[in-house]
């Protein structure tokens, strides 16, 4: 009957036909206790959250569509006149999913059904870019933080133990946060409102001392830190600039979402998290992602490298060639890679000191550096042999020059500004090959031609964006913000892989009037910029 009403077949349909499905129920065992109620089959809601990514649909509909839909019932091979299940079992699946590192090993097993069968192979070149990505919550001033912060502790106590707010809560309190605290661009009395809900979350957080917190409870005490400071008389009051404020790193931005952070790449500001999408991008292969890191939106990209390699390591997918922009690279990025055979491909920082940018100045590069001899020798001839290896600076070497062989020079004005003799900081020898190499390799037409090749993974975080609807989180907190990016990664790959195999579902776009005039003719017609002309 699905053969019948779906003469083409679907991608529900094809991924039983081609892949056997991408996982079994014995994939999930340890997921689960060995006691208790039979649960529903982890493969079939491991499927379906992946058709519903895929379809962009939200829980009540992805099982509607389990109930109505024949092609889910062939995907899951399921009978006609089953009823389905409840949609809030697939939040529960989810949950399950946001536990340790679930939700990477669920891709895992994809891209292992998917390497049995010949579609993807280790040791090839792939491809990673990274968007931003909005978190579930809304901005918040300093007093609404505050303030939602308490809300959400009342509420998270009045479930747990509501005895608790007796000695605490009276009709002030059921005034100011018996409801969402929503404020107007301007409000009233801002500097005595924040006192007055710093004074409130100091009591709160009293009231509670000695009590196991929960994860609100936590929260308000880390934003009351952040943002109050309370003295020896049990007065608050809220922080200054003289006091100083966290790291963005750290600074919580919403109580109901505790690892968003402030993200700002340029003129982009935004609040949530960073997606890492990872790719495979050989000539004659199919592009599926392999690899996909939700991180915060406060750290660089470089940071996220090493563990990309660490899941393709354990995925047996590790790539002969990596390429990436400049925010991924590094000299010790570069050589870490090295070590697991991996060439790292994209561009490093140029070099940003003055000297650098001033002609003629000279720069770091204008030195003779001896390795061996452990000196260094500068454009004049004048030798230091200051050798430094400070920790904090690691892996960076120092050389000092003495300020007795800086004074009398010349050209002291184009070397430094400094009052003392002139610092040259580099790299050790094999990093300071390595940075040169990739420095010269960025002139040569070959490797802008391979390097060129990255720009297309653009295209597929487009496709995760406008496609399916990557750029808003659907769940607040990492561990269920990553879920979802996996289940969009998995949902990407076999829609690919379904159009690729069933070119004939594909709608060809007919030939125009003019068109066929040229054709006629024999004259050329344009294609899309990356092929020329027909």
């Amino acid at each position: 009957m699905a053969r019948a009403s779906n003469p083409r077949g679907t991608t529900a349909m094809w991924v039983r036909d081609h892949l056997d499905g991408l996982w079994s129920d014995e994939d999930f065992v340890a997921w689960y206790p060995r006691d208790g109620r039979p649960g529903l089959s982890p493969a079939q809601l491991a499927t379906v959250s992946v058709l519903q990514f895929l379809l962009n649909l939200s829980d009540r509909q992805a099982a509607e569509a389990v109930r109505c839909r024949i092609d889910f019932k062939y995907a899951l091979d399921l009978d006609l006149d089953d009823p389905g299940f409840h949609h809030s079992v697939l939040t529960d699946f989810r949950d399950r999913l946001a536990e340790d590192d679930r939700a990477d090993r669920l891709l895992g097993l994809a891209l292992e059904r998917m390497k049995a069968a010949g579609l993807v192979r280790e040791r090839g070149r792939q491809r990673t870019d990274s968007t931003n990505v909005l978190a579930a919550v809304r901005d918040l001033t300093r007093l609404e933080l505050i303030s939602e912060a308490i809300r959400a502790t009342l509420e998270e106590l009045a479930r747990e133990d509501p005895s608790v707010l007796d000695a605490l809560v009276d009709e002030q309190w059921a005034k100011r946060y018996g409801r969402p605290v929503r404020l107007v661009s301007q409000p009233s009395r801002p500097v005595g409102r924040l006192k007055d809900a710093g004074q409130d979350a100091f009591a709160l957080l009293t009231l509670l001392r000695g009590r196991a917190r929960g994860r609100h409870a936590e929260g308000l005490r880390q934003i009351f830190l952040q943002n109050f400071v309370p003295d020896s008389r049990g007065a608050v009051r809220p922080r200054s600039d003289d006091d100083g404020f966290p790291p963005g790193r750290l600074r919580i931005v919403s109580p109901y979402d505790l690892e968003a952070r402030w993200g700002c790449r340029g003129d982009k500001r935004w609040t949530g998290y960073l997606i890492h999408t990872t790719e495979t991008c050989d000539d004659d292969t199919i592009n599926l992602v392999t690899d996909v890191a939700t991180t915060c939106a406060s750290r660089n990209d470089s940071t996220a490298l090493s563990g990309v390699h660490d899941r393709l390591e354990q995925r047996k997918l590790l790539p002969a060639e990596h390429l990436v922009d400049s925010g991924y690279t590094s000299v010790v990025g570069m050589h870490q890679a090295a070590r697991r055979t991996i060439t790292l491909i994209g561009p490093l920082h140029t070099n940003n000191s003055w000297q650098h940018r001033t002609q003629p100045g000279f720069s770091r590069d204008a030195f003779t550096i001896d390795y061996d001899r452990r000196q260094v020798t500068c454009p004049n001839g004048k030798t230091s042999g200051d050798w430094i290896e400070p920790p904090a600076q690691a892996p960076y070497l120092v050389v000092k020059f003495d300020r007795r062989l800086c004074d009398p020079c010349a050209d002291r004005s184009r070397c430094t500004r400094s009052k003392e003799g002139r610092s040259v900081t580099f790299l050790p020898r094999d990093l300071h090959k390595l940075q040169a190499s990739n420095r010269q390799d960025q002139q040569d037409s070959a490797w802008l031609r391979t390097y060129g090749s990255r720009s297309g993974v653009e295209g597929t975080i487009n496709e995760f964006v406008n496609a399916h609807r990557a750029r808003d989180c659907r769940y607040r907190g990492l561990a269920k913000t990553h879920v979802q990016h996996v289940l969009t990664a998995i949902a990407v790959n076999v829609e690919r892989l379904h159009a690729h195999h069933a070119p004939a579902a594909r709608r060809k776009r007919p030939i125009t009037a003019f068109q066929q005039y040229l054709i006629n003719r024999e004259l050329p017609i344009p294609r899309w910029w990356r092929q020329g002309a027909a």
